[in-house]
């Protein structure tokens, strides 16, 4: 049988340097691609390295293992004349650091989608089973950087309560009626806050919403001209 090519695991962008397999983890260190850095403020291109330092990066488990990226991230001396700035430091794609620099893309995608189907609490124990415990908070978080509206305009919408934690804490769910799909979390039930997120969407022609007194006001302020549709 052959051997896995440690290079597959790498995300697109990056050059192996070394791996190291322990009984629960594979750790990998890489580099980013190319022997140069683009200055942000002058543009000009830069191979004289000023200081190197790691950045740990959380990838998807293999085998049974988590795996954890081990980028060098090289800071490179600015040469310019006239600018201010003397050092820049090279920027990850986000195809490699996702869109917080803690998780590679392919991970926080995973998280995503396990934060879109199965909600907060059921998603963050499966991702624990999956060897890459998260918090609650962190799950919805996740799922909502990853929720886009594809420029297509909001018209039937259902709002509903949630719960962040059950009798304690509750924030408000909006979908798209239409696509059946999530389209914002929002952190409480405060009418001015449902409010405030309607404003924003105008286009919005009919709204589902359960029997809660708050949302009926918060309804009827913003968007008066709306079908407002009761649901039992």
């Amino acid at each position: 049988m052959p051997s896995l090519d440690p290079r597959s695991l790498l995300p697109p962008g990056l050059v192996l340097k070394a791996v190291e397999v322990t009984p629960g983890t594979i750790t990998i260190s890489a580099r980013r691609e190319g022997g140069a850095g683009h200055c942000p403020s002058c543009g000009v291109c830069s191979a004289l390295v000023h200081s190197l330092h790691l950045s740990r990066v959380l990838d998807s488990p293999v085998h049974d293992r988590a795996v954890e990226l081990h980028v060098q991230i090289r800071r490179f001396r600015c040469g310019e004349p006239g600018y201010p700035r003397q050092a820049f430091t090279e920027v990850p794609s986000p195809s490699i650091t996702g869109g917080t620099g803690r998780r590679t893309a392919r991970l926080d995608g995973l998280l995503g989608d396990l934060g879109r189907w199965l909600g907060g609490r059921p998603a963050a124990v499966l991702a624990k089973r999956l060897m890459r415990p998260v918090g609650v908070d962190t799950m919805l978080r996740t799922f909502r950087r990853r929720v886009t509206l594809d420029g297509v305009p909001l018209r039937v919408i259902g709002i509903d309560e949630w719960a962040w934690r059950r009798r304690q804490r509750y924030g408000t769910l909006i979908c798209d009626l239409e696509r059946q799909r999530v389209v914002d979390l929002l952190p409480d039930r405060d009418p001015a806050t449902v409010r405030a997120w309607l404003s924003l969407h105008p286009e919005v022609r009919v709204v589902a919403r359960d029997g809660a007194g708050g949302y009926t006001g918060a309804i009827a302020a913003a968007a008066p001209g709306a079908l407002k549709v009761a649901d039992r």
